[in-house]
């Protein structure tokens, strides 16, 4: 059984986590597989959306901490956490927009897989969390996803109690896009996805760079920005007609 399902509908790329067994839990192959199918697509011209989603009962419990427990030697944990890294800044540098279905529980490295997509559609059951402090460690990649997504405050509370929010107070967060009944969670999913797969890619791929870019700059810096690319966008319209 693959860990990692993938199909096409249209347009739209559908990425299924696929560890049900083990809550979509991520160990090193998963990771490794669902990173090179995310960088696979958004190479591809003709995949214009992606859907992101967990099998089973759950969309991902994070990190594999029974893998993680084997980890002895530095260099592999060093790799490991690159490996991780790599993953979670991919969503950021793709041209290709990427919607989470968030069917069933997020927690920690789950969680931030949830919310480092740009949109998300989570179930009406479903619980979003970082548990790490309780188990004496800290959410430390997914961190940076974090504080950049919630207010401080609810960042700061979120990673340091450790406690879960169920889907209405992730809603309210910031975190997700939209709050549906479980059955429904695809199909509102696929309904964004559609609608991203309509965007011109050339208009999709600056309108990402700017809204990534801007996000880090400071005002002045972040409207040059966006001055500079409004004198490019003449160029948008020639290059959706080819």
């Amino acid at each position: 059984m693959t860990d990692l399902l993938i199909e096409d509908r249209g347009p739209v790329r559908i990425l299924t986590l696929n560890r049900p067994s083990k809550r979509n839990a991520m160990n090193a192959a998963l990771t490794s597989a669902l990173l090179e199918a995310l960088r696979t697509a958004d190479g591809e011209e003709g995949v214009l959306c992606i859907v992101l989603t967990g099998a089973g009962q759950g969309f991902c419990a994070g990190a594999d901490l029974a893998e993680f427990k084997e980890i002895k030697d530095p260099k592999a944990a060093d790799e490991r956490a690159e490996l991780t890294m790599q993953l979670h800044l991919a969503f950021s540098k793709m041209v290709t927009p990427v919607v989470t279905a968030i069917n069933g529980a997020a927690m920690g490295g789950g969680a931030g897989l949830a919310i480092a997509a740009d949109l998300a559609v989570m179930a009406e059951s479903a619980k979003i969390g970082y548990p790490e402090t309780k188990h004496g460690i800290v959410a430390a990649i997914v961190m940076a996803n974090l504080v950049r997504q919630v207010g401080r405050k609810a960042a700061f509370e979120l990673a340091a109690l450790g406690e879960p929010i169920d889907a209405r107070r992730a809603l309210e967060l910031g975190m997700v896009n939209r709050v549906v009944p479980d059955a429904r969670v695809m199909d509102e999913a696929m309904a964004f996805a559609a609608k991203l797969a309509q965007v011109a890619r050339p208009a999709m791929a600056q309108t990402k760079h700017l809204f990534h870019e801007a996000g880090d700059l400071p005002l002045e810096a972040a409207l040059k920005l966006g001055r500079d690319l409004n004198k490019r966008m003449r160029s948008f319209h020639k290059l959706g007609e080819k």
